[in-house]
């Protein structure tokens, strides 16, 4: 008896203890949301944004936001992919957005806390499990890369941009690199396509590869994404440079940011814009067009996202204690 009773306390421990781990958890992400907030906020130049998005005309700016929102709601429907994989119960509107929300962070404050910290949050508050969530998220993330590869691999090679000289690569090396880009995306297709293994476990999770149609839709929509990205900028540059350019700038900036792990790729989408194309207009035009950008395709969307996930939280809360408080 006295050790049944000792048992039944050991396995009681994580019980007490885990609403206060999870509060703690919890607190540790606002909190981490909040400094980056504070640091995004304190890094853009606001009136510098507010007078460079004036100086453009009207309808250059009606047609790149709406280019944006195109971008925004394209992205967002990644996490449909995943709800179609995994079959989740969520509906296609609340999966939505979700997704649209956490590209919003995803953008300004990273992938980590942004593209997995807020996915986790409503995800899970909204009943989908740990193995799914990843599962959505990871074909997500799939999704974003997969036209990546070709459309930077077809850049280099058929619409090479002149790289400055301090970057010390050559254009046979870029020509190779973008031959072999591609590789990736169609070793992805062969094998959702016609792989017969179809399901890997880890611990209690089961990930599945999706078909060949769904890899086939991901490609399509990723590939309309980063050519909307890169005409909002085209856009907003007046169009007095090639579109190729700029969608091979596009790319360059991307994965620039991604590498280098700055919230929202401050200075970097700046830097690579510059080094690029700065011997195609002047640099002071470059960089008001791309904080005309920012402002439309970063902060508009992120106010959006505080607004909309406010509203989401406060909605889940009263969700949550309906059921403790209705009587029994």
């Amino acid at each position: 008896m006295a050790r049944d009773d000792h048992s039944g306390g050991t396995s009681s421990q994580p019980r007490r203890w885990w609403p206060w781990v999870r509060r703690g958890l919890t607190l540790a992400f606002f909190v981490a949301v909040a400094v980056l907030l504070w640091r995004f906020g304190s890094a853009v130049e606001w009136s510098e944004v507010w007078s460079t998005a004036r100086a453009h005309p009207p309808q250059t700016l009606l047609l790149a936001a709406l280019l944006a929102v195109a971008s925004h709601a394209l992205v967002a429907s990644y996490d449909l992919i995943g709800r179609h994989v995994t079959g989740h119960d969520l509906s296609v509107a609340r999966t939505w957005s979700v997704a649209w929300v956490s590209y919003a962070f995803n953008l300004n404050l990273g992938a980590l806390v942004g593209g997995a910290g807020f996915r986790w949050r409503l995800y899970s508050r909204s009943g989908l499990d740990a193995g799914v969530i990843a599962q959505v998220y990871g074909l997500s993330v799939v999704t974003n890369w997969l036209a990546y590869v070709v459309l930077l691999g077809a850049t280099l090679v058929w619409a090479p941009i002149d790289l400055p000289p301090d970057w010390q690569i050559g254009r046979q090396a870029l020509t190779a690199i973008g031959a072999v880009l591609p590789l990736l995306a169609v070793a992805y297709l062969l094998a959702c396509g016609f792989a017969r293994r179809r399901r890997w476990q880890w611990r209690e999770h089961t990930f599945a590869l999706p078909s060949g149609r769904v890899a086939t839709v991901q490609l399509v929509l990723s590939s309309i994404n980063w050519l909307v990205i890169s005409a909002v900028i085209h856009t907003l540059l007046g169009g007095k440079i090639d579109y190729t350019l700029v969608l091979g700038a596009t790319l360059l900036a991307a994965v620039a940011g991604a590498l280098t792990h700055v919230p929202a790729g401050l200075g970097v989408l700046e830097a690579v814009f510059v080094a690029l194309l700065g011997s195609q207009m002047p640099q002071s035009a470059i960089l008001a067009a791309l904080l005309t950008y920012r402002g439309l395709y970063y902060i508009g969307p992120l106010l959006l996202a505080l607004v909309t996930y406010t509203i989401t939280e406060v909605r889940l809360r009263r969700a949550h204690a309906e059921p403790a408080g209705a009587p029994g």
